[in-house]
């Protein structure tokens, strides 16, 4: 699949740089979203514009085709997704200063990437904020959102079946980042995403570096997921190595006690931050958003209200 080096929306209300007073965003989508859908993280766009007056918004994208775009959601290698982030952010002159990220599904793990991987190479990234994101991955699709049952069935079996073959891993970003707790030395071994940004194979002290910087690691959990299984892995918690019951939490599992990643050091320093909201997958209110969020984007919480931005994964 041809990679089209090229974004579809990005954003800037004009503002002289010596009078910018809020810091950039960074807006990356889920699965079988694009940038700018106004039913899904369009409204989260729009949201941040209201509340966040002469902001500058970056929704990143892989194509200015939305159709392709959001087959890219799908199938377009994450590294390859991730190399083109790196390159597109360290362009982008309106984000000299420092900005925040936020990432929804399973966007949160590729900005998360871009952290890790480039982020002594860019501009200060301040508060990175993970809306439902498979930090530990998945291992299931209890709730597949695609065009037809029979391609979530068929997506299911590969995925059960020959997720941690390389031709899966290249061709299907879920693949990427499935993580199966009854195959742990295969996932760590043929991974060639989760693995490697978690510091599963081996730990690479750049991306501990990276992401160590950050002021906060902000994850928000939705009690009432069905498309993210398990939920638990939104805060980074998973299944207990070698079966599929018991759960463990980031506190118990070997990243964080060996701290492969600097969680633990991280933690220790208040910068982690644990948030539950109580709805399904990516639906998520206005008034809880403005109370938990806009502290990390703004000084101050702006006006009230209590409508939805329900965002599609």
């Amino acid at each position: 699949m041809k990679f089209l080096v090229s974004i579809l929306f990005i954003i800037h209300i004009a503002v002289a740089e010596e009078n910018q007073t809020v810091l950039p965003i960074v807006l990356w989508h889920g699965m079988g979203d694009t940038c700018c859908l106004p039913i899904s993280t369009g409204v989260l766009r729009l949201f941040l514009y209201e509340h966040i007056p002469e902001v500058y918004i970056l929704s990143m994208d892989t194509s200015n085709d939305s159709l392709i775009a959001l087959e890219d959601s799908y199938f377009l290698n994450p590294n390859k997704q991730v190399n083109y982030a790196c390159m597109v952010l360290g362009a982008d002159e309106y984000l000299k200063n420092g900005f925040n990220v936020i990432g929804l599904g399973h966007g949160s793990l590729f900005l998360r990437a871009v952290i890790q991987r480039c982020g002594h190479k860019l501009p200060p990234i301040k508060n990175y904020i993970s809306f439902g994101g498979p930090q530990q991955g998945i291992s299931g699709l209890p709730r597949c959102i695609v065009v037809s049952n029979q391609t979530c069935s068929a997506m299911q079996e590969l995925l059960e079946f020959a997720a941690y073959h390389s031709m899966t891993q290249d061709a299907l970003i879920p693949a990427t980042y499935w993580h199966d707790p009854l195959r742990e030395d295969e996932y760590k071994k043929r991974s060639i995403f989760l693995a490697d940004i978690n510091n599963e194979q081996v730990i690479n002290e750049f991306y501990k570096w990276n992401l160590k910087k950050l002021q906060h690691f902000v994850m928000v959990k939705f009690e009432k997921d069905s498309v993210v299984q398990p939920r638990e892995t939104e805060w980074f918690g998973y299944y207990t190595p070698g079966q599929t019951k018991e759960m463990q939490t980031l506190q118990q599992s070997k990243i964080y006690l060996e701290d492969r990643l600097g969680l633990q050091e991280m933690d220790r320093a208040g910068k982690l931050v644990f948030l539950s909201h109580p709805d399904e997958h990516l639906e998520i209110d206005e008034a809880w958003t403005l109370k938990n969020i806009m502290p990390y984007l703004v000084d101050k919480p702006t006006n009230q209200s209590s409508d939805y931005v329900s965002i599609n994964i």
